[in-house]
Formats: C-alpha cells, sequence, structure tokens
C-alpha cells in the first residue's frame, strides 16, 4: 500500500513526476492520500482517468470532496457531521462508509446485469417492428401505408416500452444480495 500526504502529492502533480506516481500506484493494491486539498484530489482523479484509462470512482463525505466526486465516472457521497454537500454532488448517496461494499458489490452487479438485458429486449422489441413494417410493405407493393393506426402504435410503444423496464427493474435479481456479499467475484464476471 502507499500512504500519500498533501504536501507530497504538491510536488508527486507536477508534469515530471506524473508518470513516476502513476507507475508506483499501479504496482499498489491501495493507495490512501490524507490531508489533500479540493483541488489536488479532482486533478489526481483526472490524472488517472487520462493517464490510466481508468473509469473512476469517488467516495467523499464533505464540502472540500465536491470536486472530486463531481471529475470522477461515479460520485458517491456519504451523509454525515461535515453536511450534505458531498450527497448533493454525488451520483449515489449512502448513510455511511460500511454501506459502500453493498452498494458497490450487490446494487452495481444488479444494476449493471440489469442494464444489459434492457439493451437486449429493446433490440429486440425494434427488430421485431421493423421487420413486421419490412414484411407488409410486400403485401401492399411498397405504397408506404400505415399498417397501424396512431393509437395503436402509441400503446404498442407504451406497453413494450414502458412496463417491462419497470417490472424488471424491481424484480430482476439473478443472484441474491447475500452470495454477492460473499463472492464478490460474481462483480467481475458480470462484466
Amino acid at each position: 500500500g502507499l500512504v500519500i500526504d498533501g504536501r507530497t502529492l504538491e510536488h508527486v502533480l507536477h508534469d515530471s513526476l506524473q508518470n513516476i506516481f502513476l507507475e508506483l500506484t499501479e504496482k499498489c493494491r491501495a493507495v490512501v492520500c490524507c490531508q489533500a486539498t479540493p483541488l489536488q484530489k479532482s486533478v489526481l482523479v483526472k490524472l488517472v482517468q487520462s493517464k490510466l484509462k481508468a473509469m473512476t470512482l469517488a467516495v467523499g463525505d464533505g464540502a472540500n470532496d465536491v470536486s472530486m466526486i463531481q471529475v470522477a465516472d461515479t460520485g458517491v457521497g456519504i451523509s454525515g457531521q461535515e453536511g450534505m454537500q458531498a450527497v448533493m454532488a454525488s451520483d449515489f448517496a449512502i448513510s455511511q462508509f460500511r454501506h459502500l461494499r453493498k452498494l458497490l458489490l450487490v446494487h452495481g452487479h444488479w444494476c449493471y446485469t440489469r442494464l444489459t438485458n434492457m439493451v437486449l429486449y429493446y433490440f429486440y422489441k425494434n427488430v421485431t417492428y421493423v421487420n413486421l413494417l419490412f414484411w407488409y410493405q410486400f403485401f401492399c407493393g411498397f405504397s408506404g401505408t400505415s399498417m397501424t393506426d396512431y393509437w395503436i402504435l402509441i400503446l404498442f410503444n407504451l406497453l413494450f416500452t414502458s412496463v417491462p423496464p419497470i417490472i424488471c427493474g424491481v424484480l430482476d435479481k439473478d443472484v441474491s444480495a447475500e452470495i454477492l456479499m460473499e463472492l464478490p467475484q460474481l462483480y467481475t464476471m458480470s462484466r
């Protein structure tokens, strides 16, 4: 692991040392930056995004973490004694740091599988409807005649575009939360 404070980080973030610092951090399992300024935090996140081409997750609990949370790909705010500024600027909010594991491993896994299934569903729905229109044009001699009334088209899109995502979003859980917490490897396997 690597622990670096704000004063050292000030020297490391100069252009000449950035690549060496990133090589060092890639070899560590954990990197902790303490006593860093809000600007240093956001610059560090931008550096990791641009140089390592990695997705970033920023976790913060106060107003000094807002810029870091906004720069990151995904921001998590922890509501606490320092106020609600981090929560208001974040994508996700949790009440305590210990809930971060469940947010990432359980809800992240479920969200990922739900989104992938819904993308496949929308492709299937649109291919089905376009295929139906295509074959109907052979029947009517490619005259451009509409096969359905507009209210049927609206009802089709309403039923097949709004109801399945709601049902999938509420009920689709491929693996239980207990198993996901016990086996964190399942998150990487779903990717």
